[in-house]
Order: structure tokens, then C-alpha cells, then sequence
């Protein structure tokens, strides 16, 4: 078991000073990034206007539509900016691998591409929460600093 931890060496040893230094760094960008995500979700529906989201929400049979939009809404965007912080980092990611569940179910008889409102989109970023809720925020996060992770 002891190999499991051990990285592998690059290919190109005059590569490893550069991996050293970025190897630490992927993790805050992949919750940067996933976080900036859900926040322009959450942003997009606030610029259109709840009024305007609530009807695509009962049009998929999500009922009572407001709550599912309202839901869908604080998730990304608290969320949002949670992972992007590292706080509460596994509950929000949680939160968010199940909205994409959720989507990818209500989508599932349209077959895979997003082009045709499929689920590849929310697969994607279901896996990707998934992932980040069994990781946590990593050494780079506020759930680090405090000590305490949910």
C-alpha cells in the first residue's frame, strides 16, 4: 500500500522543480474553478429573474417549482462561493453532486450530448462535486485553517 502514495517520476526530470511547485496548487484551482461555475449559474438566474426560471423548472415536473429554483439557486450560489473558499467544502460539494443527480435524472431520456439537453453537462460536474466532497478542500482551504471539516 505504501506505493500508492508515491508519485511517479516525470518523464523529463528537469520538469519535476515546476510539478513541485504547481502539483499543490491544482487543487484550489479545480474548487476555483468549480465554484466560479456555480456561481454564474446562480447569477444567470438572478439576471433573468426568478419569475422568467420558474416555468423551464415546471416544465421539467419539478414541483413546486419555486422551491426546486430557490434550492437550485442558493445551493450554486453559497455553494458556489463555499468551495471556491474551501468552507463547509464537503457538505456544499455534496449538495451540489446531488442537484446534478437530480438533473442528470430529469435529463436522462434525452441521451447523452448537452447539445440535445442531455446529461453530459451535469454528469461532468456531478463526478467533479462528487469527487471534491470525498477530498474535501485540501490544504488550501478554510476548512484547513479552522481545523474542522463537515
Amino acid at each position: 500500500m505504501s506505493d500508492v502514495q508515491a508519485e511517479p517520476k516525470p518523464l523529463i526530470p528537469a520538469l519535476k522543480p515546476f510539478y513541485d511547485w504547481a502539483v499543490p496548487l491544482a487543487w484550489p484551482l479545480i474548487r476555483i474553478v468549480v465554484g466560479w461555475n456555480l456561481i454564474m449559474h446562480a447569477w444567470v438566474k438572478l439576471g433573468l429573474g426568478m419569475d422568467k426560471v420558474l416555468p423551464g423548472f415546471a416544465q421539467l415536473g419539478f414541483e413546486p417549482a419555486w422551491f426546486f429554483a430557490w434550492g437550485a439557486l442558493l445551493i450554486e450560489l453559497v455553494g458556489g462561493i463555499a468551495i471556491i473558499l474551501g468552507l463547509f467544502t464537503r457538505f456544499f460539494a455534496a449538495a451540489v453532486a446531488i442537484e446534478m443527480l437530480v438533473i442528470f435524472c430529469a435529463y436522462w431520456h434525452n441521451g447523452f450530448s448537452w447539445l440535445n439537453r442531455g446529461y453530459e453537462y451535469v454528469l461532468l460536474w456531478g463526478l467533479v462535486a462528487f469527487a471534491i466532497a470525498l477530498r474535501g478542500g485540501g490544504p488550501y482551504s478554510l476548512d484547513r485553517k479552522i481545523g474542522v471539516e463537515l
